[in-house]
């Protein structure tokens, strides 16, 4: 086998020092022996992947990732988003992120001004009951200037010809148990959005799928959410700048967005969630058949990141074990007796559970060679990134470090 490069990211994987964990991390505390049978054959080091002042999401710190400089890339989440499902845009055209969200009120003619947010995913609602959602708002608040998209799960999208994009807006994940009123679009064109959202709630709220789901017990998904706003991105590919063929598997269409216009080929995994149900061999399964076609390829896992924005420790624990157990070391063992092989693992960014939300501070990485010299005791966490001399300011230079470094790694 020729040389072979993959990425291994575990997203919201970091964390801050917790009181309940004696002062260490969910990721220094949980059973990783996969990551540590490669920090022992490898460096640790730290990755800024958020620019300052730019967004603190993962199309942001993904873009980094994958060597491409956000601050000259990055055209807006819902785009990338957009990508993925397929979708052109005309030049007209802004796209939106549209979360079907859960909230409470005591007025539903005043929803924005006196509502809560309970849930930015609705509680996880399937991809089949918001993709009727989102067809039965397109039919109701759509029209040839306003396209309501189904994508998975809660995450959809809207299209709007000629919408305000200069607005500034929040992430529903940004503000669990936060008035809304107080964190409505803002700026010029902001009326625009939020007349849509406030309209969203009347139509939503009798539909008979929330209907049942409020029997049932469950979240209705009783309002939209627009964030994330765009135009469509324009990425050089990579095989154009680094001369490699490459894959990417993932169940989140923000990420095989951004492989799509980096011209990666995006494998589909049967019973990817982007959850802890997640199909975690199949998507191990899956890099190991397509590194027998090309030299890159890129996994992202969502569920540990699900498990920080809900404040859940005992579930970003297990999402990390799940990642080393049932996806690393699967790579590990399919990969077992091959030469030239380089890893980087990593998290995008921090979720801490304190916060319940992403931060720009900077993230451990690891890059290793399975047949690298043995350094008994190195483990990979944010304490071993920390006492690393090795740093990258700006993260979109990593890439080209791990590609030239890897995978003749000490």
């Amino acid at each position: 086998m020729r040389k072979k490069w993959v990425v291994l990211l575990g997203d919201g994987m970091g964390d801050y020092p917790m009181p309940e964990l004696e002062n260490r991390t969910p990721l220094e505390v949980a059973a990783t022996p996969a990551m540590d049978y490669l920090a022992e054959r490898g460096m640790v080091g730290m990755v800024r992947t958020i620019p300052s002042g730019m967004p603190k999401g993962s199309d942001v710190a993904n873009l980094s990732i994958l060597g491409y400089d956000p601050r000259r890339y990055y055209s807006g989440r819902a785009p990338l988003e957009a990508a993925s499902l397929g979708l052109s845009l005309s030049p007209e055209e802004v796209v939106y992120r549209c979360n079907l969200v859960s909230v409470s009120c005591s007025s539903a003619t005043s929803v924005l001004e006196t509502g809560t947010m309970v849930d930015y995913s609705a509680g996880h609602i399937s991809s089949r009951e918001a993709a009727v959602l989102m067809r039965f708002l397109d039919e109701e608040l759509g029209g040839e200037s306003c396209r309501f998209h189904p994508g998975v799960s809660y995450r959809n999208l809207l299209l709007i010809r000629g919408g305000p994009e200069e607005v500034c807006c929040t992430p529903p994940h940004d503000i669990p148990g936060r008035p809304l009123w107080q964190n409505l679009p803002r700026g010029k064109g902001a009326e625009v959005l939020i007349s849509l959202m406030r309209r969203s709630y009347q139509v939503l709220s009798r539909h008979p799928i929330n209907m049942e789901r409020q029997k049932s017990g469950k979240l209705p998904a009783n309002l939209i959410w627009l964030w994330g706003q765009g135009r469509e991105p324009c990425l050089p590919s990579f095989a154009g700048r680094y001369g490699l063929t490459g894959s990417i598997v993932s169940a989140v269409d923000l990420i095989k967005g951004i492989g799509k216009c980096a011209g990666l080929q995006v494998l589909e995994v049967p019973g990817a969630t982007g959850g802890l149900d997640t199909n975690y061999e199949g998507k191990a399964e899956a890099l190991l058949r397509s590194l027998e076609e090309v030299d890159f390829c890129f996994l992202h896992l969502e569920a540990p990141d699900e498990a920080a924005h809900n404040g859940d420790l005992h579930n970003k624990i297990h999402a990390i074990e799940q990642f080393d157990r049932r996806i690393i070391q699967k790579i590990i063992d399919g990969l077992h007796g091959c030469q030239g092989i380089a890893v980087l693992l990593l998290c995008d960014h921090l979720t801490p559970l304190a916060v319940r939300t992403h931060t720009d501070d900077p993230v451990p990485f690891l890059i290793s060679s399975l047949e690298g010299k043995v350094s008994p005791g190195r483990r990979y966490n944010e304490a071993a990134g920390r006492g690393s001399p090795l740093c990258f300011d700006d993260g979109f230079r990593l890439m080209e470090y791990f590609l030239q470094r890897a995978p003749s790694v000490p």
